[in-house]
């Protein structure tokens, strides 16, 4: 390919991208459509599949996901995990986004590789301090399996006895583990 024709590529590219982020931000993860982003980008429907295959590819690629993970340093450790569960109740709550990555990691490999990123680049730095270097890795690994298992069954799949915990509750049954995930012995 010439130097203007990929040029012209990294251009649509990034203008399907563009257009995407906007129409996810608007109309959520459901109700967005690749006709509308399309249009959004003045560009043909086939384009966006030409770059991008499915929806689920296309917003694993075009989301931008932040944990917006505090510093928790100030916190005696032992009270970490709740914390750590307490926000991570409220990222879910308040972010449609999330729950739509965590619905296309499932079964989409781009979606399940900006998932790990996510947790790998965000949730690992919080276990600075608290674990050995060598550990910090399988110890965010343990972190993510249960806050990913709980939001896959109170958030996507709706396990009523799940979905229905209240967040005191939800916390009660969490915070212990992670605690011990981030601080207790192996």
């Amino acid at each position: 390919m010439s130097q203007t024709g990929e040029r012209r590529s990294d251009r649509t590219r990034a203008g399907i991208l563009t257009a995407a982020r906007e129409r996810f931000a608007t109309d959520g993860y459901e109700r967005a459509t690749i006709r509308a982003i399309a249009a959004d980008a003045a560009i043909d429907p086939a384009m966006v599949m030409r770059y991008f295959g499915n929806k689920e590819k296309l917003f694993a690629a075009a989301a931008e996901f932040d944990l917006r993970m505090p510093d928790f340093s100030a916190l005696p450790p032992e009270q970490v995990g709740a914390a750590l569960i307490n926000h991570f109740l409220d990222r879910w709550e308040d972010d449609e986004s999330l729950q739509a990555l965590l619905r296309a990691s499932v079964t989409n490999e781009v979606a399940a590789e900006r998932m790990r990123e996510l947790f790998a680049e965000q949730l690992a730095p919080v276990l600075k301090g608290l674990a050995a270097p060598a550990e910090a890795p399988t110890r965010a690994g343990m972190v993510a399996t249960q806050t990913l298992g709980f939001a896959l069954c109170r958030y996507v799949l709706a396990l009523p006895p799940v979905a229905s915990l209240t967040r005191p509750e939800a916390v009660a049954w969490l915070a212990p583990t992670i605690t011990r995930y981030l601080i207790g012995k192996i």
